[in-house]
């Protein structure tokens, strides 16, 4: 039942983190952006219809200014997301554009979500973009959300990519990070850890193993992944969180192949 709910899942939500879009310098991972279009783009011919969440403007941004570490100063950041994200869809385009498929930038602010007449006109452009084929491709409005910069608007990118999934009325939320799923233990300093397949409650244990920082150059961690996971799962929609490197590792996960951690969360009834 689990498998078939991922495998026969034709709308996808496709959350991808800057630890997989750039390397530890910061600056942009060309080979794996140039894989992960490659491979959506293989998605789509197939007859699903792909929904692209990107992290990475702020990390992109810092990258191509050389500079060490990601600043704290709101306006600094906000800065280098437009630089960022000018980059970014650039390279979306270019790639996407060379296996056939054209790709749309939509930029969203939780104050565009939570108005009912706005909602509904981002509802309509979603659909409108999947239905005449074109990919859509997804991120914070970081040059005037400051509250996000600040922690207080969606919050980061998998929470964002959760809400997409529910407002596109999605089949499966897909997000993309440098681990391949949740563990007993911290696999960075526990080279024993076990990954944990599958997840049908998320309880307070659960959200203590998730805790943690997320890369040098992000903002997430685990911890937004499951959370992410339980706003998905109040619409019924299954959240995996799979190791994002190689991007073919989609592949896997759509042939029905045991990998990362699939959240099946029981949506409540009124």
């Amino acid at each position: 039942m689990m498998k078939n709910r991922i495998t026969e899942s034709k709308r996808i939500v496709v959350k991808v983190g800057t630890s997989t879009l750039t390397h530890q310098s910061g600056k942009m991972n060309i080979r794996h952006i140039e894989a992960l279009c490659k491979v959506l783009s293989d998605l789509q011919n197939a007859g699903r219809e792909i929904i692209l969440v990107s992290s990475g403007a702020i990390g992109v941004g810092i990258g191509k200014l050389g500079l060490s570490s990601r600043p704290d100063d709101t306006a600094k950041k906000q800065a280098l997301a437009a630089i960022g994200q000018c980059e970014l869809m650039f390279m979306y385009d270019k790639f996407f554009g060379e296996f056939n498929h054209t790709v749309a930038q939509v930029l969203l602010t939780a104050d565009v979500i939570d108005q009912p007449i706005s909602r509904q006109n981002v509802h309509n452009t979603f659909s409108e973009l999947l239905q005449i084929g074109v990919i859509p491709i997804v991120n914070e409005n970081d040059t005037v959300a400051t509250d996000e910069l600040e922690g207080r608007n969606f919050g980061d990118n998998d929470t964002l990519s959760a809400i997409v999934a529910k407002l596109t009325e999605a089949d499966l939320l897909v997000i993309l990070t440098d681990i391949d799923g949740l563990c007993d233990k911290d696999p960075r300093e526990n080279p024993d850890a076990k990954r944990i397949p599958l997840i049908e409650t998320i309880d307070e244990e659960i959200e203590t193993l998730a805790g943690g920082a997320g890369s040098r150059f992000g903002t997430g961690g685990m911890a937004t992944k499951v959370s992410a996971a339980k706003i998905a799962g109040q619409s019924g929609i299954p959240c995996c969180v799979i190791k994002g490197d190689p991007p073919s590792r989609l592949y896997d996960l759509f042939d029905g192949k045991d990998i990362g951690t699939t959240f099946m969360i029981r949506r409540k009834e009124k």
